[in-house]
């Protein structure tokens, strides 16, 4: 006896199939489990979100090892490297998987001392100001390239890692461009104008790869996930 053209191929698939099953399990069981969990997210959520909460997390698994990585560079998931990353945008990542995990419009903000209580009717009355990012984005530029308006090269932009971009907004320094997630708190006590608001459905992003999660990861996205509800 012997196996059809058809049916060769299909033990073929089937050897792959099982092999890559017990590759996954190795690395789940072996070294691989040991690992120390590796987190990458922006400067901004990592500061103003993540740490405020990470102590009730060793509270709970002291013996999880952590490794953040604070960066707004999209650092690839990839087997052996990055576990999860916390990233915002709109949740389209090709062949990674994306649960919303704190919805947020973006938030154009600025001290009073900076913008008074002048009433700013559309987007371009702001291109006479010096604007602030986040290092690694573009978020200004295209923030003006969306409403066609051309940034006023003469104020320039200046670009921070995300908490000291706030603080650089509090002292009056520039119009900041954020999530609002982060300014909120500043907004209700008056440190900060909130001036503008992009309402299309964005936020930060729980993004892993697909497949079997070894067992740190599986328990640092459970316990994301409630402290989530915990903040709606």
């Amino acid at each position: 006896m012997a196996l059809t053209e058809e049916g060769a191929r299909l033990a073929q698939a089937l050897a792959e199939g099982f092999g890559r099953i017990a590759q996954e399990l190795e690395a789940l069981t072996g070294a691989e489990a040991e690992r120390p969990l590796t987190i990458t997210t922006t400067p901004s959520f990592a500061a103003s979100w993540l740490m405020p909460r990470l102590a009730r997390f060793r509270e709970a698994h002291p013996e999880i090892s952590l490794m953040i990585d604070p960066s707004a560079r999209l650092a690839p998931l990839e087997p052996g490297g990055v576990d999860v990353a916390l990233r915002f945008g709109s949740g389209r990542w090709p062949g990674l998987e994306a649960e919303l995990l704190v919805e947020s419009p973006i938030a154009l903000v600025g001290s009073p001392r900076l913008v008074g209580d002048r009433d700013f009717r559309e987007p371009a009355d702001l291109r006479e100001f010096h604007w602030l990012q986040e290092l690694g984005t573009n978020e200004a530029t295209e923030w003006f390239a969306q409403f066609g308006i051309d940034h006023d090269a003469r104020q320039g932009v200046s670009s921070l890692p995300g908490n000291l971009m706030l603080e650089a907004a509090r002292q009056g320094h520039g119009i900041a461009i954020t999530a609002r997630v982060f300014a909120d708190d500043d907004i209700a006590a008056g440190r900060l104008r909130l001036l503008f608001e992009d309402n299309r459905q964005k936020g930060y992003y729980l993004v892993t790869r697909p497949g079997v999660m070894r067992a740190p990861l599986r328990l640092f996205t459970t316990w994301l996930r409630r402290e989530a509800a915990k903040a709606k």
